[in-house]
């Protein structure tokens, strides 16, 4: 069964109140309520926050460096529900791209950096925990479209078992590529998981402010 673009689920400000709002795209295994609990860390109070939850709790089966093919018809699915969220956003919410940002962990983060990828705009900010463009190596990036200085952060273990920093290095080039300002940040031997310093930075990106030397 594929994914159904009608399980979401909310926190923060509500839809019609606020004036942003975020994005976020659980990892494999996880859940909408399991990614809704990072809000809590998000400083900036005027956000609505929505987050789809996958059937089976799984965007694709296998690896996002699989053949693209061998993830269908699924990861085409989860890239349509997002693209579902963000029409309704738009077209019943009324917030511009500049006012929609986008948080995904894991399995999560490769399906939001793609979809933004595919659907290039000048966004309020792309956070990517953990993830990296969809595809084997030497997958052609011939994304169309500007990030025009969209903030991307890009965040992850340097012995990421699940994601080679390889990946998270060719997915900051092509977002460069694509006109967005880019910080990616490679943690040394750190598990597979998010840290506080990824949200400070993501914190600092919402801000508007100068990251520190040395991010």
């Amino acid at each position: 069964m594929l994914h159904n673009p009608n399980n979401i689920r909310t926190a923060g400000v509500p839809l019609e109140e606020a004036s942003k709002v975020m994005i976020m795209v659980h990892g494999r295994g996880g859940s909408a309520r399991d990614i809704l609990s990072l809000s809590q860390y998000i400083q900036d109070k005027d956000f609505a926050f929505i987050a789809p939850e996958a059937q089976g709790n799984t965007w694709y089966p296998y690896s996002f460096l699989s053949p693209i093919e061998a993830n269908e018809p699924y990861l085409t699915s989860a890239l349509d529900v997002l693209a579902s969220v963000r029409a309704r956003l738009q077209a019943d919410f009324n917030f511009k791209p500049t006012q929609i940002y986008w948080l995904g962990f894991s399995q999560g983060a490769c399906l939001a950096l793609e979809f933004v990828a595919r659907n290039a705009s000048d966004y309020g900010g792309v956070f990517g925990l953990s993830g990296g463009l969809i595809g084997p190596p030497e997958t052609p990036r011939a994304y169309e479209g500007s990030l025009s200085n969209t903030p991307i952060f890009l965040g992850c273990s340097d012995t990421d078992s699940h994601i080679p920093k390889e990946r998270v290095l060719e997915s900051d080039a092509v977002f460069r590529k694509m006109g967005a300002k880019v910080t990616t940040k490679l943690y040394t031997n750190f598990p597979h998981t998010i840290n506080e310093d990824e949200l400070k930075i993501v914190n600092l990106l919402i801000a508007g402010e100068e990251l520190p030397v040395g991010t």
